[in-house]
């Protein structure tokens, strides 16, 4: 019964990577997460977003309307993290976890962090906003995949950069030298 058992184990190894890859193609999200990392002197600075694509569709204006409340992103809401005091935007919001939310319009955006962190991309967590800091947004290159990144990291100063599309808003973070 069991002599012929490596020729059950040799088939079992044959099928199991085309299960495993039927499987997997069956639960890739449509819009993967990410995260970028930044130091800023001692602080670390963390995101963590998932990333839809606009796959040819009117982004501002279209899917996510002007003047409207918006969570950057897919699924759970993105989340920027400071291990340490920082200046964001001139905001001194404490060492902690955010979630970040956006009116856009195509003069003005609103940026937000709310100290809930935790929370699905909808309904928006009314009355828990730590600042709320307004930034015009530029044209950039078409990024066809939501992003966010630093561009510039330049000794205590940084630009945390949101992209999509061609519209790309850039929020200042700092830290004081004379207080670490």
């Amino acid at each position: 019964m069991y002599r012929n058992w490596h020729i059950a184990v040799a088939l079992l190894m044959l099928l199991f990577p085309t299960l495993s890859g039927q499987l997997d193609a069956q639960m890739i999200k449509w819009s993967q997460s990410g995260s970028v990392t930044q130091m800023l002197g001692d602080v670390e600075i963390e995101i963590r977003y998932s990333r839809p694509v606009a796959r040819g569709r009117e982004l501002f204006g279209g899917i996510v309307p002007w003047g409207k409340l918006w969570a950057p992103g897919a699924d759970s809401a993105t989340t920027v993290a400071f291990s340490g005091e920082i200046l964001f935007g001139g905001h001194r919001p404490q060492a902690g976890k955010y979630s970040i939310w956006m009116v856009p319009d195509p003069i003005s955006w609103i940026v937000i962090l709310s100290e809930a962190a935790e929370v699905y991309h909808t309904p928006y967590p009314e009355g828990r906003d730590v600042l709320r800091l307004r930034v015009e947004p530029k044209r950039g290159l078409h990024m066809e995949t939501l992003t966010f990144h630093f561009p510039v990291v330049d000794g205590p100063n940084t630009v945390l950069a949101f992209q999509w599309g061609e519209t790309v808003v850039q929020m200042p973070i700092a830290i004081e030298l004379g207080e670490r």
